[in-house]
């Protein structure tokens, strides 16, 4: 434990990382280096990550190491995502004006030798790194540009060979920049959890590593959770789009659970750690996605061994274009030798090695900002070809949250208050979903669970629990678990058996006591199932629930399903995925100990990752880090979609090379052209992979705009039209927090009746008009009118009342409807309709909408009987 606590895992941004043929050389010098434990390098990023003991070899001497060999290495902080390379080196500058100013040759010739200067201004940078690859004994594509411009050079052609050094520079600084696009992504997802945290009992900022277990932390609104906790403390809304890619916010009170890396928008909370800052969620999932990187697809590893013979035949042939032809003493020497450099330039392989690994790592990383956890390109290819998916029932299918709705004892002798003590008291030693709802329904009988009375706990997956308590050996299960009591299991009436679960209490060999429990759906499983099927992707269920309860969800999912197999044990599971790995590639889903042998057997094992087991994690090759089962065939998509990339880059790859070649050999070889083709197209390859990661967020906790449309009539009244489904709240969003939608004044009474008129439902927001405030006057119950700085627009039932606050630049909406006495006070009459949050929302905080004080006494009154009171 000292020798570990003794290790640090530092990154390092190493800029002369060009291609995987890289890998080998890094690896082997650092790990010569006396106290380097592990090396990984992340191509795509050029990151390179090292375990290390820091008081056997620094940063520095890393640093230092990797710069010998010219690679450009730099130590990142962590979270640092800033860009070293946001210009051209003065190299490339210098080289491209030389040689600009090298074209007007054709009006004064002696100006051709500013390309010689083009060449030895811009060729430093190249001959450092060529250098440092012949003391390597490497052939990269350094050695190969630089035998170009040598050629060229000897052949007198200078413009030529500083178009080469200019190309081949100025590509590799926008390869650079296109990478970091991917690295900022990568970088703000893998520091998510800040580095300090704040002890709530004496308000002292200590380092997040060293708080401990159940040290209560507290977090401000605004602030970010630093480590896993339950919340003993007060209440918020938190943003954990960070961990599970959900955009709504959700709601946080006492014994909630909190997860590091997620945001606290509103509130103050007190937080008791339920975990090290080490063996907090996000850390575990920075890890995955780290190891995801190296785990090489099948494709990958394929182009790697061929690249391994590529570049030394191209190379054999354009020597013996060169050498051939010079021994035969044939005519036109100069022509032969520029054909052999252009065969050379050729011969570098590396838009082909990135075809692969780029596509794979943005995927990788536009899955892991959605809340979906690929461990590699492996299981990324695999999940692109998948043909069969299979679903466990409780807890994937539906929610997992079980209600009990019948229990009844069987024994005359066992009263039904005892057999709740035995039944809580057991099964509140067990982290099944059942379990949780018989304890709560012994308790909702005042029946308090004592777990330590019960000895000799043991679980049979698939079947049931068992325990000894007051001398008696209880057994409580599905009606397998009656093979283990010896017992018989009861008869059913028919009401119980209804879509129910149905367990069994066995006390010895007798049947004791039997019980139902009923499980709903989860919302989208149905539209799930119904992508899959529309995709071509067959689905089926597996579960060791009784026949009954199987059907019941099927019919729930209108009958989708395929296939449904019911009262499954573990092996079970795993046997029936054998057989549909037979019709093709299959992916079983699943969340509980009962799956992890069928998650394992499948060809992808997709696990619920925050709500599930840890051993169906572990044994998932597929995380998903929320219970949004719809998430499943986005993933495929996404499989599909890097698939394609991947065909792409290759193609791309190689027609490149072939036409330059077919030119070349046609009797048209061109080595800038060569040149241009080899840099670009790794440029080209790159940036096609990043298409991959459109529509991601590259820094964690950041509002989304609603998706809105609008439009704008001739007296500049804009109305806008926003689709968000139910529950959700009715809100856009500026740069910093999101607001709730605010009608703009406008004098246009045709503007005024359209803010009226505005329905703010699930399927539609708030009117926005012109640029100024509606400043239409609410008329009073008197008769009056008041234009006070409250204002409100009637709205029907259903519809929204928006209300704005000048003082405070503060808008709130209801389903409300209101009017303005003789004193300027508004009396809201409230209609709330699809749990919308009667929310105010200002630069920092959610407050709750409060009237504005009167002096009036009977204002006053009226003011207190507002729904919006404080």
């Amino acid at each position: 434990m000292d020798a570990n606590k003794k290790l640090q895992k530092s990154y390092f941004d190493v800029l002369g990382i060009c291609c995987s043929s890289e890998v080998a050389q890094i690896e082997n010098i650092l790990k010569s280096l006396e106290g380097v434990k592990e090396v990984s390098v992340i191509v795509p990023t050029r990151t390179v990550i090292v375990l290390h003991d820091n008081l056997l070899v620094s940063q520095l001497q890393i640093v230092k190491a990797l710069n010998q060999a010219r690679l450009e290495a730099n130590v990142r902080a962590r979270g640092e995502i800033k860009y070293q390379k946001k210009w051209p080196s003065p190299f490339a500058i210098a080289c491209g004006l030389l040689l600009l100013f090298s074209l007007l040759k054709y009006a004064y010739h002696p100006l051709q030798w500013l390309a010689v200067g083009a060449v030895a201004v811009g060729i430093y940078p190249m001959l450092l790194k060529g250098y440092a690859a012949v003391r390597n004994f490497r052939l990269d594509i350094n050695i190969l540009m630089l035998s170009a411009v040598i050629g060229s050079v000897a052949m007198k052609d200078y413009t030529e060979a500083g178009t080469i050094v200019f190309l081949f520079t100025t590509a590799e600084w926008l390869e650079s920049r296109a990478s970091h696009k991917a690295t900022a992504v990568m970088s703000s997802l893998m520091s998510i959890a800040p580095q300090k945290a704040v002890i709530a009992e004496t308000g002292e900022e200590v380092d997040a590593d060293e708080v401990k277990l159940s040290t209560v932390l507290a977090v401000k609104a605004g602030e970010v959770i630093p480590i896993d906790g339950i919340v003993v403390d007060g209440k918020c809304e938190v943003d954990e789009k960070t961990l599970t890619g959900e955009s709504l916010p959700v709601t946080k009170e006492k014994d909630s659970t909190v997860w590091a890396g997620t945001i606290n928008l509103n509130g103050y909370i007190s937080v008791k750690t339920t975990a090290v800052a080490e063996d907090c969620v996000v850390a575990k999932m920075a890890k995955l996605v780290e190891e995801a990187q190296n785990n090489k697809s099948r494709t990958q590893r394929f182009i790697d061994k061929c690249a391994q013979f590529y570049t030394p035949a191209i190379v054999i042939v354009s020597a013996a274009i060169a050498v051939i032809p010079a021994a035969l003493r044939v005519h036109n020497l100069h022509n032969w030798f520029y054909l052999a450099l252009v065969v050379l330039v050729s011969a570098c392989p590396c838009a082909l090695i990135l075809s692969t690994p780029v596509a794979s790592f943005c995927a990788l990383t536009k899955a892991a900002t959605s809340g979906l956890l690929v461990k590699g390109g492996d299981y990324l290819e695999i999940l692109s070809k998948i043909k069969i998916t299979a679903f466990d029932k409780t807890g994937t299918l539906t929610r997992g949250e079980f209600v009990v709705t019948d229990f009844r004892s069987l024994c005359e002798d066992i009263s039904l208050n005892t057999l709740l003590y035995w039944v809580s008291s057991v099964e509140s030693k067990s982290s099944h979903p059942m379990a949780a709802a018989l304890v709560e329904y012994g308790r909702s009988h005042s029946i308090e669970p004592n777990p330590e009375t019960v000895e000799d706990y043991h679980n049979f997956p698939g079947e049931g629990i068992y325990g000894r308590i007051d001398g008696r050996d209880i057994y409580i299960g599905s009606r397998k678990i009656s093979l283990r009591a010896h017992g018989t299991v009861p008869s059913l009436e028919g009401n119980m058996i209804e879509g129910k679960t149905i367990g069994y209490v066995f006390s010895g060999a007798t049947p004791a006591g039997i019980f139902s429990l009923s499980d709903a759906c989860r919302t989208g499983a149905a539209e799930a199932v119904n992508e899959l099927k529309s995709m071509g992707i067959k689905a089926a269920m597996l579960t060791g629930d009784n026949q009954a309860a199987a059907i019941h969800v099927q019919e729930q999912l209108g009958n989708r399903l395929d296939e449904v197999h019911a009262e499954l044990l573990p092996e079970d599971k795993a046997r029936i995925i054998e057989e549909l790995r037979k019709e093709g590639p299959t992916a079983m889903i699943g969340d509980g100990i009962n799956d992890a042998p069928a998650l394992a057997t499948a060809d992808i094992g997709i696990s619920m990752g925050i709500s599930g087991s840890a051993l169906a994690t572990e044994t998932g090759h597929v995380i998903l880090m929320s219970n949004d089962i719809r998430k499943i065939p986005k993933a495929i998509q996404l499989a599909r979609k890097a698939h394609r990339k991947v065909i792409e880059n290759v193609i791309l790859s190689i027609s490149t090379k072939a036409a330059i070649l077919a030119l070349a050999f046609a009797g048209h070889p061109l080595v800038w052209a060569a040149v241009l083709a080899d840099v670009g197209t790794c440029l080209l390859v790159i940036c096609n992979s990043m298409l991959l990661l459109r529509g991601t967020h590259k820094h964690a906790g950041k509002c989304s705009k609603s998706s809105a449309a609008s439009h704008t009539d001739k007296k500049g009244c804009k109305t806008s039209h926003c689709r968000l489904s139910d529950n959700h709240e009715h809100a856009s969003t500026d740069k910093k927090v999101q607001k709730l939608c605010e009608p703009k004044r406008c004098l246009s009474q045709r503007c005024a009746s359209k803010c009226q008129s505005s329905p703010f439902n699930s399927d539609s927001c708030s009117n926005s008009c012109g640029s100024n405030k509606c400043a239409d006057s609410a008329r009073t119950h008197d008769g009056s009118v008041s234009d006070g700085s409250l204002e409100a627009k009637h709205c029907d039932q259903g519809s929204c009342c928006m209300v704005n606050d000048k003082r405070a630049g503060k808008c709130c909406r209801s389903s409300t409807a209101s009017h303005t006495d003789k004193h300027g006070c508004k009396t809201f009459h409230g209609h709330s309709s699809h749990n919308h949050q009667h929310a105010i929302i200002d630069q920092k905080v959610q407050k709750p909408c409060a009237p504005k004080k009167c002096s009036s006494q009977k204002c006053a009154a009226k003011c207190q009987s507002s729904p919006f009171g404080t």
